[in-house]
């Protein structure tokens, strides 16, 4: 029997091109301009599937979901919107979205959303806090491709307690994001509390962590609640996990095998009532090949991994991040500033080794030091100037791939001593080449698989099976839907 979908949508051009491409793949599609005729369809019993746009001339899109969860609890519901914002994901989500898809998006994963919706067997639960919610500034911000595909990833996370591992370089957001997941989570009237493991003597991270009894040890005047107990009912954030040491490595395994750990100092179990998110700026899988980090640790801590883009890749954010700081730096009491668009222009161009947090400083700079109102290209210039790193030398610059992979290996073999590596380095070494080589190949054909593989001279399947390997994330360029 063929499917029939509802699709809703105030775009007339949006609704041709998913009835075109709805109907070649075999559906039976009606289509509506407003809320109130998918309603009329849906209270009668028509469809197997809806997909509905966000804005439509009468009502909400998003408002709609939890009276059709209500009638209908098994008919799933994808959301599509231009919207683009993290908040945006969670509302779908939260109100019974069976997925939601940012504008403009692809239609074959439209098509296999489809197909996966129709087929998927539906439980008709909801998770939710229901429709009193309050508009609120959620501080990730960002509406490109890359951005989009971490508010779809996140807000699946929000009503589970899975572990998250969030990896991307200093500056990116990674402790923003274990909020953001705290914050609209399950655990959100709980503590959310943050660890950074480089910033804790290797003698006391497990003190730290799991606490300590009095007398534990020279010093221990007084029993200590860790980290683990402050979380209880929360979530526990540990920033740069891949510092910790082998010994504590070794005991966090064991908590969130057992779900239990003891003090230092103490014998009596106590049941760990955490979720755990960890982030890391470091690559834990090198770490893992030069014997630095638990492979079995990493694989129970990277249940959901999340990698943060560089702002380089995101270039088209730049814009709302420097208005979201201008208006933050505004209500902390500073003047009020606009920059023109050659300004705009001349920070989207800009390589930002330190990444977002680089760039709200800057933002702070202009307004606290710089008495026009309008800021030009010309103060971002000499600002860029200032802070920028001095140029490599022309040895480095002259520097040959076989010549960096010779010295980047003989400091590999030095950090060993008078002991050999872990056996394997051949693969080893080759996997660390075709990660970074695939990454940059699938960036400059903007996620397109089969450009890809030509430009690297592979088989399509060759590169489908070393992105599944190497654990790449592949963020598609939006083509029109």
């Amino acid at each position: 029997m063929t499917a029939t979908i509802l699709v809703a949508d105030d775009d007339r051009g949006i609704r041709t091109v998913l009835n075109q491409a709805l109907g070649r793949a075999g559906y039976e599609v009606r289509s509506a301009s407003n809320a109130a005729t998918l309603w009329r369809w849906i209270s009668d019993g028509a469809g197997d599937l809806v997909i509905t746009d966000v804005v439509m001339p009468d009502e909400n899109g998003l408002d709609m979901l939890p009276r059709i969860r209500k009638l209908r609890p098994d008919l799933p519901v994808i959301v599509m919107s231009a919207q683009n914002t993290l908040l945006t994901a969670v509302k779908a989500a939260e109100r019974g979205a069976y997925e939601y898809l940012p504008k403009p998006f692809d239609l074959k994963e439209l098509l296999a959303v489809v197909k996966r919706a129709l087929t998927m067997p539906r439980d008709g639960g909801v998770a939710g806090r229901g429709e009193a919610e309050e508009e609120e500034n959620l501080p990730l911000i960002g509406r490109s491709p890359a951005m989009q595909e971490i508010y779809r990833v996140m807000a699946r996370l929000m009503a589970t307690d899975l572990t998250v591992m969030i990896t991307g370089e200093s500056g990116t957001g990674k402790e923003l994001v274990a909020r953001a997941l705290h914050d609209y989570g399950k655990r959100r009237n709980g503590p959310f509390v943050a660890v950074n493991m480089a910033a804790i003597p290797r003698e006391l991270i497990e003190s730290e962590l799991f606490g300590h009894e009095k007398g534990a040890f020279t010093g221990a005047g007084n029993r200590y609640a860790g980290r683990f107990e402050q979380a209880e009912g929360g979530t526990l954030f540990l920033d740069e996990i891949g510092d910790m040491p082998l010994e504590a490595q070794t005991r966090l395994l064991r908590v969130l095998q057992q779900g239990e750990y003891t003090t230092v100092g103490g014998r009596a179990p106590i049941r760990a009532d955490v979720r755990i998110i960890a982030a890391s700026n470091r690559d834990l899988r090198q770490q893992i090949n030069q014997g630095l980090f638990r492979e079995d640790l990493f694989y129970r801590l990277n249940v959901v991994p999340i990698r943060l883009p560089a702002l380089r890749e995101r270039s088209e954010d730049i814009p709302d991040l420097v208005q979201h700081f201008l208006k933050q730096a505004q209500e902390e009491g500073l003047p009020a500033k606009v920059l023109t668009a050659d300004a705009i222009a001349m920070l989207q161009n800009h390589r930002w080794p330190g990444n977002v947090r680089e760039i709200e400083n800057l933002v702070r700079r202009l307004a606290a030091l710089y008495s026009e109102e309008v800021i030009g290209a010309d103060v971002i210039a000499r600002e860029l100037a200032e802070t920028s790193p001095p140029p490599e030398s022309s040895a480095s610059d002259e520097e040959t791939l076989s010549e960096a992979v010779e010295r980047h290996l003989s400091r590999y073999f030095a950090a060993h001593g008078d002991s050999l590596p872990p056996a394997g380095l051949y693969e080893r070494v080759l996997h660390e080449v075709e990660r970074p080589l695939i990454e940059l190949c699938l960036l400059a054909t903007r996620g397109n698989q089969i450009r890809a593989a030509a430009l690297l001279g592979l088989n399509r399947n060759t590169l489908r099976k070393k992105i599944r390997e190497l654990g790449i994330s592949v963020v598609r360029g939006m083509r029109g839907g």
